[in-house]
């Protein structure tokens, strides 16, 4: 099992206006739901997952990916504190969560929970950690054979960009509570959670199932590299970023006899899956 690939991921989106990341994510928006109609056409089972410290853009970056997919196709775990049952049978917990044919599942945090915070926390054994990481890569083999696609996205945030996110948090009346004493603490323990981090990109990162690091300091950046590389890999190598070329663009269908007009895109593959039912 050849270990330690790691897909330290450029941008092209560095310094980008509002105007133009507004562009980009309606651009890139369309291809993710171009890419979730065809995961649902083949019956595809894919996996997206987001890790990084608190306050890395996980859950905005999540959102950003699904604010335009078809609801009913797709589903976002963020999971809480596990139960003792959940803890011993680790990875069933999150089996009970994978898509079934035709979805996509995003997880806020994963199963690698085991192997960065919990381990940093104290929050299981070191026999518990130390079980995950001998199993985990041949655990993830095993499910991409058995049919799943799966993308471990790593966001990375320096200790300074943190402490801002943390305080801007704090400050504003409408976030104050996502931050938290956990939150706290954790941070306390970077260079524990950074030495848990290495480890796990040591061992738990192959060519068959990669890490994918993106540079998260700047949240519309990662954002929009998150979901180039997503584009990229369901085939649009060639897919060029920043052309300023708005896609705002209405479509019509007919369904039953009846004409809609003015449609958007994700208004459009409803009623084009609607129609294939109807025709199926």
């Amino acid at each position: 099992m050849k270990l330690r690939k790691i897909k330290a991921i450029e941008t092209p989106y560095e310094n980008i206006s509002e105007s133009d990341y507004q562009i980009e994510k309606r651009r890139l928006q369309v291809e993710l739901l171009k890419i979730q109609q065809w995961v649902m056409k083949r019956n595809l089972k894919l996996i997206v997952l987001f890790e990084g410290r608190d306050a890395a853009g996980k859950g905005s970056t999540i959102k950003r990916f699904t604010e335009n997919l078809i609801p009913s196709h797709f589903s976002i775990h963020a999971l809480g504190v596990p139960s003792k049952s959940e803890s011993k049978y680790w990875f069933r917990r999150y089996e009970s969560l994978f898509p079934k044919e035709g979805h996509i599942s995003f997880f806020d945090r994963s199963w690698y929970t085991r192997a960065l915070i919990e381990p940093t926390m104290g929050y299981c054994s070191e026999g518990q950690y130390k079980r995950f990481i001998k199993k985990v890569l041949r655990w993830e083999h095993n499910c991409i054979d058995d049919g799943f696609l799966i993308f471990k996205f790593y966001l990375s945030v320096d200790r300074e960009t943190q402490l801002i996110r943390f305080e801007n948090r704090l400050s504003n009346p409408l976030t104050y509570w996502k931050l938290s004493d956990n939150d706290i603490h954790a941070r306390k323990k970077w260079a524990v959670f950074t030495k848990y981090k290495e480890q796990m990109f040591e061992y738990t990162s192959s060519k068959k199932s990669p890490w994918i690091v993106v540079n998260a300091n700047t949240k519309k950046q990662a954002r929009l590299t998150s979901m180039l590389y997503l584009v990229r890999a369901f085939g649009r190598r060639k897919f060029e970023p920043l052309t300023g070329e708005d896609v705002i663009l209405t479509h019509s269908i007919s369904v039953g006899g009846v004409k809609f007009r003015g449609l958007t895109l994700q208004q459009m593959a409803v009623l084009k899956e609607l129609k294939e039912k109807q025709i199926t």
